[in-house]
């Protein structure tokens, strides 16, 4: 029975496969990378796209927490979009001195002295033979100390709650529940941008800061995501009402799918009809 069998038939803990692998949990810190920049980058789409940038992001931490980092062995893992907590690897980690004070942080694209108050350490970190393959399959339950993301792992017990046989990123939810922010629209998995791209219809923007929505159209040959990549570019899309708002990380929800056969002039009749039932026009952005 090999250890994927007997994953799926008992409960079984990360510090457990640890010390399958011959390693000492007491040396391993447990690093839970949750970062989200203003612009809707993440140290997951880091690990996913650009590995190397994920590794050198994650090698420059702040002074403050240089002795929670103290261990030689640390045990990474990034948030998907939808949640949870997925295995990046196991790195080698050693500290050897400050960072550069120039250093550019590939999350932000800025120097990383602007982001903290605090000194940057620098650290060398190898990826570990151990353990990858599990990488990108296996994810675990952190527990409710989600802001804790350095912990020890002698002193935690995280479940193993997933380990599928290939990476597989989260399944598309549907149009119905989909929900996003436009900051998050080019960080989105590719099978769900390719859902959004072969759609199109109207959809509902909704500002938590200004209390404001906007009723859309998408009509283009890219669907809803081409539509909404304009918004993540300059934040209105050429919209006017957006333009005269107060800038904001709206809220993308799909209010109706049009059918494939369906006409712009259609799909332009059914978003008007939602702009007279949400009156988007006397309470909301909309100025058509």
């Amino acid at each position: 029975m090999t250890i994927f069998d007997r994953i799926e038939t008992m409960i079984f803990g990360f510090t457990d496969l640890l010390c399958k692998a011959g390693i000492e949990p007491e040396h391993v810190r447990l690093l839970r990378h949750q970062t989200k920049t203003p612009m809707g980058r993440t140290p997951y789409l880091l690990w996913r796209d650009q590995r190397g940038a994920f590794e050198e992001y994650q090698s420059v931490q702040t002074v403050g927490v240089r002795a929670r980092l103290a261990s030689p062995i640390w045990a990474s893992f990034v948030v998907p979009p939808a949640g949870g907590t997925l295995f990046a690897g196991l790195y080698s980690a050693e500290r050897i001195g400050p960072a550069d004070p120039d250093w550019i942080d590939p999350l932000y694209g800025r120097p990383g002295a602007e982001l903290t108050q605090d000194g940057l350490d620098l650290y060398q970190t190898r990826p570990m033979t151990a353990l990858e393959s599990y990488v990108g399959r296996l994810s675990i339950e952190w527990g409710k100390g989600a802001r804790s993301w350095v912990q020890r792992a002698d002193m935690q017990v995280k479940a193993i709650v997933e380990l599928t046989k290939v990476f597989r990123e989260d399944a598309f939810p549907g149009y119905t529940h989909f929900v996003t922010n436009v900051s998050e629209i080019q960080g989105l998995p590719l099978t769900w941008a390719s859902a959004l791209r072969v759609a199109r219809g109207v959809y509902l923007l909704t500002s938590a800061k200004t209390r404001e929505q906007h009723v859309g159209s998408a009509t283009g040959e890219g669907g809803f995501f081409g539509r909404w990549a304009n918004y993540a570019q300059d934040g209105h899309g050429g919209n006017l009402g957006l333009k005269s708002s107060e800038p904001s990380d709206y809220q993308i929800s799909i209010l109706e799918v049009a059918g494939s056969a369906a006409t712009v002039e259609e799909i332009i009749a059914i978003e008007q009809l939602w702009k007279r039932k949400l009156q988007s026009r006397e309470m909301g952005l909309n100025r058509n």
